[in-house]
């Protein structure tokens, strides 16, 4: 679960930037969206007094075939990467953005590498 102070904003992120697929939305409070490509579900809910939202050491990870693709696809779209792609010590490429609530969000390509 993802907790969200903007949830409007956070849907059109997950949903029409990286391409999740809405399958429930109970109000303005809720929405579950599946990942493009598998059942992996994510759900935002809006976050309440007292509930912390964004920056709370929570990173995705999500991995994609062909990342240079895939990050130009997200810039068209208006995502705005904190770090273009490039090749990290452990041999994966690697980039990164952020949600609207400031969460991070790492986008690689393990190739080879992955297991």
């Amino acid at each position: 679960m993802i907790y969200t102070r903007r949830m409007a904003a956070s849907l059109h992120f997950y949903r029409d930037i990286l391409g999740f697929e809405l399958i429930e939305q109970l109000g303005d409070g809720y929405s579950r969206l599946r990942s493009p490509g598998s059942d992996t579900t994510i759900a935002l809910h809006s976050a309440g007094d007292g509930v912390h939202a964004g920056r709370g050491g929570i990173r995705q990870y999500f991995e994609v075939a062909d990342l240079g693709t895939t990050c130009s696809l997200l810039e068209k779209k208006g995502a705005l990467l904190k770090q273009m792609p490039r090749l990290m010590e452990w041999g994966w490429r690697h980039a990164c953005l952020a949600d609207p609530d400031g969460n991070d969000i790492s986008i690689y390509a393990a190739g080879q590498l992955r297991l």
